[in-house]
């Protein structure tokens, strides 16, 4: 007897199941769902990460779309998709019950050992990194219209959004002065508290908006990668003029009071001009077709706060 992997096991009992609960188990006929995993039909696509769902959507390819992750909250109308749970938790087994003829996912997307499952499925699966660049969402859009057939609106996405990067763009650049040193705070959780380092998407939408990282500047402009708890040692060293943090980090640590009053943030010019700043997190850091929208937001928000 010909053994059968345990993924493609999987993969077939998952299919059986939805059969069974469709009422169709024993027939020659297949459900919609069942005839897209086999090569018949539409496509039927899950996309993992936020900035991915909403290329999807600003490609008008959304009706292909039979499932996101959690951190796909934009546009609004993506919360009635069924749900596969969080980017960086991902189950196969949830995967692949829903039939998927392609999966479309970011570089965070995991737990590698899920990721190696549905790769060994046979279901099409492409991770789409975008490597903390504005090129990259370029390239993530690029892609995604050829796996969705719509390059045409892609090559229209592209354009209009590099349109609207260089006259975001253009009067950062050519500002002159000392930029404002930043502490980006990672609080969706009251026990991690995190700050960001280099090669993090927060490092790189300060750069974007003018602004330094204060936690690198701190070390001669080198400083760690990722991300590190924070100490009151390193927050007092970094002596930021802003604090940043993300809106539903503002919302899980209490409030601006409570973001004053993290560790060592009272003994900066931040702490003592009450300067907190935060921002949507999949718009800040999501790194999609809004990512111009959200400098913009972002550097306005700053010269704002300097000036105050």
């Amino acid at each position: 007897m010909r053994s059968i992997s345990p993924t493609n096991r999987l993969r077939r009992q998952a299919l059986m199941q939805l059969a069974s609960l469709a009422g169709l188990a024993g027939s020659s006929m297949l459900a919609p769902w069942a005839q897209a995993a086999t090569g018949k039909g539409k496509q039927r696509i899950i996309s993992v990460g936020g900035a991915i769902t909403e290329i999807i959507f600003a490609l008008n390819a959304s009706n292909d779309l039979v499932a996101v992750d959690t951190t796909s909250n934009f546009p609004e109308s993506v919360q009635k998709l069924p749900n596969v749970g969080y980017a960086r938790a991902l189950s196969a087994e949830g995967v692949l019950a829903l039939a998927p003829t392609q999966i479309i996912a970011s570089e965070d997307a995991g737990p590698p050992a899920v990721i190696r499952q549905l790769t060994s499925s046979g279901i099409p699966l492409a991770v789409l990194p975008a490597h903390h660049k504005f090129e990259g969402v370029l390239d993530r859009i690029k892609q995604i219209g050829e796996l969705t057939g719509t390059q045409a609106q892609a090559a229209t996405l592209t354009q209009s959004l590099q349109q609207e990067w260089s006259k975001v763009r253009a009067p950062i650049e050519q500002r002159k002065g000392k930029a404002p040193k930043i502490v980006f705070i990672l609080a969706h959780a009251p026990n991690q508290i995190m700050v960001a380092g280099r090669e993090t998407a927060a490092h790189a939408v300060l750069e974007y908006a003018g602004a330094s990282n204060a936690l690198t500047a701190a070390n001669g402009g080198n400083g760690f990668s990722g991300y590190k708890p924070l100490t009151p040692e390193a927050m007092i060293a970094a002596q930021p003029d802003i604090i940043l943090v993300t809106d539903q980090g503002l919302k899980a640590s209490g409030g601006i009071e409570s973001v004053l009053k993290l560790p060592g943030v009272e003994q900066t010019p931040a702490g003592r001009k009450r300067r907190v700043l935060s921002q949507e997190a999949m718009l800040m850091l999501g790194f999609g077709p809004r990512l111009p929208s959200a400098i913009s937001q972002l550097d306005s928000a700053i010269t704002r706060a300097m000036q105050a």
